[in-house]
């Protein structure tokens, strides 16, 4: 069954237009013209025959002698050709074009990739990247913690903690006027600065955080845990040696999943004691486990 009329026509007229919008192939580099023809070479010609057609051409055209309108019009067609033919990659994007005609779209989003596509060297726009990223990480950081900070100093906790160095410093005088919101202003600030305040979760900014000075320092962190990992294997895998005390921390935290200041908060007590246990060994490690549940169960 023949199509209805109305879809016929508004086929033709998408043809149309796409016939009056969409540029053949090669027409996008040197307009209706032919590079090669413009420069008066073959298509198989060289870069030194190219060149040399290009500057005897652009003498006998260039506007300053020969002032005739239509030489101008020639002396940017010819430029425009040089410019195509000049650059390897451009040149055979333009020789494909001549090839594959119909290919009209790939060929514009080839041509247009060429022309405007970003031509920096990669590194630049790496280490470009890696400012820009560790700035704004930077500046985070220091926003998170600044506002912890000020969370923590309106805290309770903190200005007792303020209130007792304040006494220490003064030898345990205190102005009896004062109470602890009362503190001057500049003693508050110093007394603040000698507080080591550890905030989980907004720790303090430093820059070997940054994701630039890690990745500057990739090669050798990687070093680093090569030799650590190759020290781990020859003591204790192939001499047997007893573990360390610093190592059988580390095995003991990571066996329960226990963060380093989670760890570190431990009464030296408790430490010793998991660490004697030897939770690393798996079942050490689940009758240490099957102990806490019936420990919870009691005190239910």
């Amino acid at each position: 069954m023949a199509p209805p009329a109305t879809e016929r026509w508004c086929w033709a007229l998408i043809i149309v237009l796409l016939s009056l919008f969409v540029k053949s192939s090669t027409a996008i580099y040197c307009g209706e013209e032919d590079c090669y023809a413009l420069l008066g070479v073959a298509q198989d010609a060289n870069a030194s025959d190219i060149k040399r057609s290009y500057y005897k051409l652009s003498l006998e055209h260039h506007p300053d002698k020969n002032p005739d309108p239509e030489s101008k019009k020639l002396f940017v067609k010819i430029a425009t050709a040089y410019e195509i033919l000049k650059d390897n990659e451009t040149r055979a994007q333009y020789d494909y074009a001549i090839e594959h005609p119909s290919e009209v779209f790939y060929n514009t989003a080839q041509y247009y990739r060429a022309k405007y596509g970003h031509k920096s060297d990669p590194r630049a726009v790496l280490v470009g990247l890696l400012v820009v990223l560790s700035a704004f990480q930077y500046l985070n950081n220091v926003a998170r913690y600044n506002e912890a900070l000020a969370t923590v100093k309106r805290t309770p906790a903190y200005k007792n903690r303020l209130k007792a160095l304040e006494l220490e410093r003064t030898g345990g005088v205190s102005s009896k006027k004062k109470g602890p919101k009362q503190i001057d202003q500049k003693l508050q600030e110093e007394l603040s600065n000698e507080l080591d305040l550890q905030i989980k979760g907004a720790e303090k900014p430093s820059v070997w955080d940054l994701l630039g000075v890690r990745f500057v320092l990739l090669p050798y962190t990687i070093i680093k845990l090569l030799v650590w990992y190759s020290s781990w294997v020859w003591r204790y895998k192939i001499k047997k040696a007893p573990y360390s005390l610093e190592d059988a921390s580390y095995l003991t935290r990571r066996s329960l999943g226990v963060s380093l200041d989670a760890w570190t908060n431990l009464d030296e007590y408790k430490k010793e004691d998991l660490v004697q246990r030897r939770l690393w060994e798996k079942q050490n490690l689940e009758n240490y486990y099957a102990e806490m549940r019936k420990e919870s169960k009691r005190r239910r």
